[in-house]
């Protein structure tokens, strides 16, 4: 399965709680909370580059599956981590003390994360014009 494409956030459940256990700020919650969001993901075989933006906020990271890699947390730290595919239709990857599961089904992106017994929901849609939602990483 090719995972390429731009998806646009539809819904979210638990983001505040989410990013408060994370240590972001209130003041900067308060900010991401109702700015669009759009995730771009590049497939070339294994190898991955999936770019989140949510307003002036991007998150890019680079990966291969199997392989251990750095990726960049969303408070901005590293960390050591293995991307996996799960099924044909799952990319999970255990991260310090999170565990996201990106789940493909369809033109939607089900990405669920969870820390500390909360869970962050996120449901994705794909854009049809390919031009849409330009995440600026392009």
């Amino acid at each position: 399965m090719d995972f390429s494409g731009r998806y646009e956030l539809q819904s979210q459940e638990n983001m505040e709680p989410f990013l408060s256990a994370l240590g972001i700020p209130d003041d900067e919650i308060e900010k991401l909370k109702d700015k669009k969001s759009v995730t771009k993901i590049v497939q070339n075989g294994d190898d991955f580059i999936v770019a989140i933006e949510t307003g002036n906020w991007v998150l890019v990271n680079n990966f291969t599956l199997g392989h251990e890699t750095q990726v960049e947390t969303p408070t901005g730290e590293r960390a050591k981590a293995i991307m996996n595919l799960e099924g044909e239709n799952k990319l999970v990857v255990n991260v310090q003390d999170m565990t996201s599961v990106a789940e493909f089904n369809g033109d939607l992106l089900i990405n669920t994360v969870t820390l500390a017994g909360i869970v962050y929901k996120r449901i994705s849609k794909k854009m049809e014009n390919p031009n849409e939602g330009q995440c600026s990483s392009s």
